[in-house]
């Protein structure tokens, strides 16, 4: 069981179904095991596969079917928060080595898809920055000369340019950032996956990591009681849930919306988009049927768990879709996702600290499909090779001195969590809970997630995540429990739907 549970649907699942696999049903033993099957996942499993290494990747619910499915799949390897904000955190030198290292990932899906003649619309295209709405000309001139500047420092190809086609910003200060791409997400993992079988990989579905063993050897045991040994074991869990604090401190939980939307061919170029705002937009199409295509937009960005206003958010970013192509068509689809931001804007990619044979690939820090593609190349040099040139950009143990006010940022939340357990609760009694609806229950000394699942049946668990404790949310258009801590989800019953958490709420 994976977010495949959780309400909504992506666009990616419209024409796409997830792989077939069975349970983990017996012992195996492998050179390197790898738990999570997303992109990142998949990427490494196919790496070394490619490379002669005996791969095991299992995945708790559907294969492809967790926070990649969920993605929008832009390829872009531009830093999400920005070139110039990058540099100020890392300096310059690890700034180039990110951005090369972007660029590669997004190389190698190209190679892979052109080598395996994958059809999943895989094409290069620009990528344009365009003004937030709330930006006069001269704020937009000053952003956009910012980040040029920035770019120039690290070799990153951009333009200065003059409007795009969205309404209100036909003459406006834009940047143009050439050779980005972007493909159907689904449709190239599953040809990758086929391939990654034939190559003599093992895939397993179903089959949620619910013990680890370290030593010499890793054994992991599943909740169906089989269990994966391992020379080396990769775990690509959106969060990973092998480590307690190390990791999940230095990263946030952050839900995004998108939705997908008819569009006549020909009424926006093809090209990404994204605007200057905080969190911003992000726009791209996908090629459709006859003379129709599709919009994608997202945004709306929160800390997990801390908002439950979700129909309210897809309502304001439809708005604002609209507003900027008078032409969209009618919904196809709107769906949640969760990324996790990192303190210094880089995924965190390598050995997990302390460990000579686990390694990790979290924090996809809204880049997700380059990160992911990324972690194939990286974590495959690291256990290969036993080095890669941009390991330290993504060492895992890293702690830069100039993230330290954003690290206790971010962590702030998570005492704020704890200090609720002295709040009353958000409900006087389960029997006023609504279909559909969830809230936390006061009852003594204990808090109490309780919720009323769309069917009308009654849950009640307690509200202490089981990683670290922390309070869980309900998130009512996901109709599940968000942890704002580090990111575990759960669903109405009390499963677990999405890590770091391992057990379901009791």
């Amino acid at each position: 069981m994976n977010v495949t549970s959780e309400a909504t649907k992506s666009f990616w699942t419209i024409d796409t179904s997830f792989p077939k696999a069975s349970r983990l049903g017996q012992d195996e033993h492998c050179d390197v095991a790898v738990i999570g099957a997303g992109i990142a996942g998949v990427s490494i499993a196919y790496e070394l596969a490619l490379a002669g290494r005996k791969v095991v990747l299992v995945d708790r619910g559907p294969l492809l079917g967790g926070m990649t499915s969920r993605t929008t799949a832009h390829l872009a390897p531009i830093c999400d928060d920005g070139l110039s904000a990058l540099i100020d955190m890392r300096g310059e030198a690890l700034a180039r080595g990110f951005q090369e290292s972007q660029q590669a990932a997004v190389d190698c899906i190209e190679q892979h898809v052109a080598r395996l003649e994958i059809d999943c619309d895989f094409r290069r295209l620009d990528g344009f920055l365009f003004p937030a709405a709330w930006m006069d000309e001269k704020e937009a001139a000053r952003e956009c000369n910012k980040e040029y500047a920035a770019a120039a420092k690290i070799g990153a190809q951009v333009e200065h340019g003059k409007g795009v086609q969205l309404k209100g910003h036909e003459s406006a200060p834009i940047l143009r950032y050439p050779n980005q791409a972007t493909f159907h997400p689904l449709k190239y993992l599953r040809a990758v996956l086929a391939d990654f079988e034939k190559q003599g990989g093992k895939a397993f579905a179903d089959s949620a990591v619910v013990e680890t063993d370290e030593g010499n050897e890793v054994r992991l045991k599943c909740d169906g009681g089989s269990t994966v040994t391992a020379s080396n074991a990769v775990f690509a869990t959106n969060s990973p849930i092998n480590t307690w604090v190390k990791i999940h401190s230095k990263m946030a939980p952050y839900r995004t919306y998108a939705m997908a939307f008819d569009i006549p061919r020909g009424t926006l170029p093809d090209a990404l988009y994204w605007d200057m705002d905080d969190p911003y937009y992000y726009v791209r199409l996908n090629p459709g049927p006859g003379k129709t295509d599709y919009l994608i937009v997202g945004g709306r960005d929160h800390r997990s768990g801390e908002a439950n206003d979700g129909e309210a958010r897809f309502t304001a970013l439809e708005a604002w879709m609209r507003a900027l192509v008078p032409g969209l068509g009618r919904e196809r689809a709107r769906w949640s996702g969760q990324v996790l931001e990192t303190i210094d804007y880089c995924g965190f990619i390598g050995r997990s600290p302390g460990k000579g044979n686990i390694f990790i690939a979290t924090g996809d820090s809204g880049q997700g499909m380059t990160h992911g593609a990324l972690a194939g190349l990286l974590i495959h040099d690291l256990i290969v090779n036993g080095s890669n040139p941009w390991e330290a950009v993504y060492a895992p143990d890293r702690m830069p001195p100039a993230a330290s006010a954003r690290y206790l940022s971010e962590n702030l939340t998570t005492v704020k969590n704890f200090a609720g357990y002295l709040l009353p609760g958000e409900i006087k009694s389960a029997e006023d809970v609504k279909p559909g609806e969830g809230g936390i229950l006061q009852d003594g000394l204990s808090k109490f997630a309780v919720c009323r699942d769309r069917e009308g049946k009654l849950h009640r668990h307690s509200a202490s995540c089981t990683h670290l404790g922390c309070i869980v949310q309900w998130n009512s258009t996901e109709q599940c429990w968000d942890c704002p801590c580090h990111g575990s989800q759960f669903a109405a019953d009390g499963a677990v739907l999405n890590g770091p958490a391992v057990r379901r709420l009791v």
